[in-house]
């Protein structure tokens, strides 16, 4: 009787706060329904979601199973490490660059300044986070959520705020997984129905020796600014020069598939298990959730406005889409698809994802400066 009752005690239904657990299993198993039934970003909400019931199964602490993510010794603690150190983003961002084909951008480069003008969403929620109670340094954490990027995310939360890393990563991730949802109603709202009739010329085709520059050019020039920004952006261009090149296939086929797919599934599933009910359950948690929201949808108004206020200057016949100034956060394809959605809906003939592409690339390098700035502001003595 004393084994058999010393069992009870020890299952996860005899815990304290277990219906808190449930709650964040529950919250897993939505992330899982978007991923699999919605087809939301599946290759991020699968392992997330998995990994937020993973790390919400309540167990007694007093058994010194050594277990839990937070636990010292244990094997999710040990892959925490990636996440808390800040390692995982920047071979993310070294398989995001051999993926990526920069030539959208080259080939019309005043799109970058759209890729630009959508982290303002970053700078206005600091501000918004630090109304509400937040230091500096947590408040610009929370703010690169309206990057729409989750490895930068992830990589400034674990040198300004890794308390709120739960948070703040599965914020960012959930966001980029729902521009499909958020974005569109942004869009119809900011633009008019000529505005979103405009065909833009062809892009002009690229020469291999730009491509094969411009990730040289551009690791100098952004980290020449933001030094802050050196390991995800040297990762980022380190993989599109791979690429580029062309003598070094094989690295760029194996950090584009294989490395890229081994971190997310590990970034991922830790994320996911950080989010341990006692310390994911929080107010604080709350705010973070509709800040990131707030950032996402001012800047994707950032970028479209931006885009009309170009459109001033610009003679007719070189005017921009507004809808591809949309595509100026980082989740790249996914805003630049969303575009070329809705630009079909107005114009089917009207192909708009290698012009929104342009912006989208340029995100991804806007939200890794901003996030640059903001180390070397928070972290300067």
């Amino acid at each position: 009787m004393d084994v058999l009752a010393k069992f009870i005690q020890y299952t996860g239904f005899m815990q304290p706060g277990v219906w808190k657990n449930l709650i964040m299993i529950a919250v897993g198993l939505f992330f899982l329904y978007l991923a699999i039934k919605k087809d939301y970003e599946p290759l991020l909400l699968v392992p997330i979601g998995f990994g937020i019931i993973l790390g919400n199964i309540p167990y007694a602490l007093d058994a010194n199973l050594r277990i839990g993510i937070y636990e010292q010794g244990s094997v999710l603690n040990y892959l925490y490490y990636g996440v808390s150190q800040g390692i995982y983003p920047p071979l993310i961002f070294l398989g995001i660059g051999a993926l990526t084909d920069f030539s959208a951008l080259l080939s019309n480069p005043k799109l970058v300044l759209l890729g630009a003008a959508a982290q303002v969403g970053i700078f206005l929620t600091l501000l918004g986070a630090m109304a509400l109670g937040f230091s500096p340094t947590e408040a610009a954490a929370i703010g690169i959520i309206g990057g729409a990027d989750g490895p930068t995310a992830i990589f400034i939360a674990s040198k300004l705020a890794p308390e709120l890393m739960g948070a703040i990563a599965i914020a960012a991730y959930s966001y980029m997984a729902l521009v499909p949802v958020i974005q569109p109603p942004v869009m119809k709202l900011l633009t008019t129905e000529k505005e979103r009739h405009i065909r833009m010329k062809p892009s002009r085709s690229v020469p291999r020796n730009e491509k094969i520059i411009f990730p040289i050019i551009g690791f100098i020039g952004t980290c020449f600014i933001a030094p802050g920004a050196l390991p995800l952006l040297g990762m980022l261009f380190f993989g599109n020069l791979l690429k580029e090149s062309g003598v070094t296939e094989r690295l760029a086929k194996t950090a584009g598939t294989s490395l890229i797919d081994i971190v997310t599934i590990l970034l991922g599933v830790t994320v996911g298990a950080s989010t341990q009910a006692q310390y994911f359950l929080t107010p604080q948690s709350i705010y973070i959730f509709v800040l990131g929201a707030a950032s996402f949808v001012v800047a994707t108004a950032g970028g479209i406005l931006f885009a009309k206020f170009m459109n001033l200057f610009l003679k007719e016949g070189n005017k921009i889409n507004p809808l591809i100034g949309a595509a100026g956060v980082s989740a790249v394809p996914d805003s630049a698809r969303v575009v070329q959605q809705v630009g079909r809906l107005y114009e089917p003939d009207n192909y708009l994802l290698m012009h929104a592409m342009g912006p989208n690339v340029a995100g991804v390098i806007g939200s890794a400066t901003a996030a640059g700035v903001l180390l070397a502001h928070f972290l300067a003595k």
